[in-house]
């Protein structure tokens, strides 16, 4: 039996990524006795946000309450990150970015069949890379790496596709009463909040052949 996963994010989540990561070592233990099928869908942590973004100082700043306090947790974030195989270089990141077009990106890359490679794209150009996935030049490297055609990416970029999914997705969100992400749900009904470890995704895919 095939087993669906849907996870709600946003690529400047920290704890998303982790919790990519521990969904994967979770998929990994499976051993293919289960085919996992994954698929992202878009919360926006910040939907005022500015199309150009805010200086990244400024905005964890105002919503930590001091840049210590941001920078503590920054530490914390890199230990854990260390733990998963992640590397977390905050001090590249020089603005929060509008997320919009990075999620109109992911819904495009659900289109052609590589979804997740420019999830995990996305992730590694903000938190390790230090780019700009608010800015469209980046994107567009992103999806050539994950393999999509650069001019098909061009012509969605400078549409409006993809904004009414970000809206149904919000709409989705709130029948889950999801508050915060990510959020994953198992087979349309069982739902995990934060990033859960490998064990807590195991038992929610149900048992496999011994």
């Amino acid at each position: 039996m095939n087993v669906t996963v849907d996870v709600i994010s946003d690529v400047i989540c920290p704890w998303c990524y982790i919790g990519k990561r521990r969904l994967e070592k979770a998929i990994a233990a499976l051993d293919g006795q289960r085919e996992v099928l994954v698929r992202w869908h878009p919360f926006q942590l910040n939907p005022t946000m500015p199309q150009e973004g805010i200086p990244r100082k400024e905005y964890r700043s105002r919503k930590f309450g001091s840049w210590e306090r941001s920078m503590e947790l920054d530490a914390e974030l890199k230990a854990v990150g260390e733990s998963e195989g992640i590397h977390f270089d905050f001090e590249k990141t020089e603005r929060t970015p509008n997320t919009v077009d990075a999620h109109r990106l992911i819904w495009f890359a659900g289109q052609h069949g590589c979804q997740d490679a420019v999830v995990e794209g996305l992730f590694r150009a903000y938190f390790s890379e230090g780019r700009d996935i608010g800015g469209q030049q980046t994107l567009r490297e992103v999806a050539a790496e994950a393999g999509l055609d650069r001019q098909l990416v061009d012509d969605m970029l400078h549409s409006d596709a993809g904004l009414d999914v970000i809206a149904q997705a919000g709409e989705r969100a709130q029948q889950h009463q999801v508050t915060g992400v990510p959020f994953f749900i198992v087979q349309n009904k069982i739902a995990l909040s934060g990033a859960q470890a490998p064990k807590k995704f195991r038992d929610a895919f149900g048992p496999v052949r011994a």
